[in-house]
């Protein structure tokens, strides 16, 4: 019996594999699709409820409109991705290139002019781009920074699901190795020489047969649906909730940042870990395919804990900016 899956062989980077003319469309690309696309039904629906209705900074009555989602959620989208793939290139890449060649971080083709599109994007610079991008739309037209961040946050999760979908219909972004019967043997992922010990350990827990095998393509953990899980839908869930019961603005913006952090630090215990970076904590030569040490901490598990205590900060903050500015009223 084996206790592991393989990928389905009919799921493919490309939505039509072997149609030279569609072969730029992939699910990755179609996933932010859905991302956007649910990200501006369910701002409306917050709108709708009235929650971002009132004043603008300068104290005159606003009512928000159609144009008023569109530019917002536009800008936003247009900061994160700006953000994500700045924050991929200049902090994840090891290779410097992209510091000697900034131009190459928009540059959508190989050495070879073949497209690749913007392969890299990282969460916590498309979480900083989308913040400013949020920032600047709010000065400009005058709007509570806290009270449309919280209605943002009402939206993400769920829109960040699909993006994580498409990393697994990609077969990219996949975990460490794993025996739980539910790891997953991933086609892109890489192999490893049948003549390691811990990779010959690995497969006869499994019931894989190496015997004839030079490199070996080991199951992994389904990272990406944990993701879309726990810092996608339980999250949204969880703001999703609250947000007729906040208690000042910015506090559904103080959960989603401390929630994100939280869910995301202890999930990075099942991803992989770049292999140029490693770990920046705890035993930085141990073998970043297993986890073999709670200790050994990466860097997007500093950056999660940089995202929860921010989220404490903001709620600290916040709150008392809330509560001085009811003081004020009563006076």
């Amino acid at each position: 019996m084996f206790l592991y899956i393989n990928f389905p062989s009919w799921i493919h980077p490309q939505i039509f594999p072997g149609i030279k003319f569609l072969s730029l469309l992939r699910w990755y690309g179609l996933m932010y699709v859905f991302a956007f696309g649910t990200a501006y039904f369910l701002l409306r629906k917050i709108s709708n409820e009235g929650m971002l209705d009132g004043t603008t900074t300068d104290g005159k009555s606003y009512k928000i409109t159609e144009d008023d989602l569109f530019s917002f959620l536009g800008t936003g989208i247009l900061f994160l991705l700006l953000g994500a793939r700045i924050g991929s290139t200049l902090i994840y890449d090891r290779t410097g290139i992209y510091w000697h060649k900034p131009w190459l971080i928009f540059w959508p083709f190989d050495g070879n002019g073949n497209y690749t599109g913007f392969a890299g994007m990282s969460y916590h610079g498309g979480f900083i781009g989308g913040l400013i991008g949020m920032l600047v739309w709010c000065k400009r037209h005058k709007q509570s920074f806290f009270k449309w961040s919280d209605a943002m946050v009402c939206c993400i999760p769920l829109g960040y699901t699909f993006g994580r979908l498409g990393n697994f219909l990609n077969g990219e972004l996949y975990g460490r190795v794993t025996t739980m019967p539910w790891g997953m043997v991933f086609p892109y992922a890489e192999r490893f020489s049948s003549s390691l010990e811990w990779v010959q350990n690995f497969a006869a827990q499994i019931g894989m047969d190496i015997s004839n095998a030079r490199l070996v393509n080991l199951p992994r953990h389904p990272s990406q649906l944990y993701e879309a899980i726990f810092e996608g839908i339980i999250l949204w869930t969880i703001i999703w909730l609250c947000r007729k019961h906040k208690k000042f603005d910015g506090m559904l913006g103080a959960i989603y940042t401390g929630g994100y952090g939280f869910f995301r630090f202890f999930i990075e215990y099942f991803r992989e870990p770049d292999e140029e970076i490693g770990f920046v904590l705890g035993d930085k030569t141990a073998n970043i395919y297993e986890n073999s040490s709670l200790t050994n901490i990466s860097t997007g598990q500093i950056l999660c804990f940089l995202m929860i205590l921010g989220g404490i900060i903001l709620a600290v903050v916040t709150h008392f900016l809330a509560k001085k500015k009811s003081n004020s009223a009563d006076n």
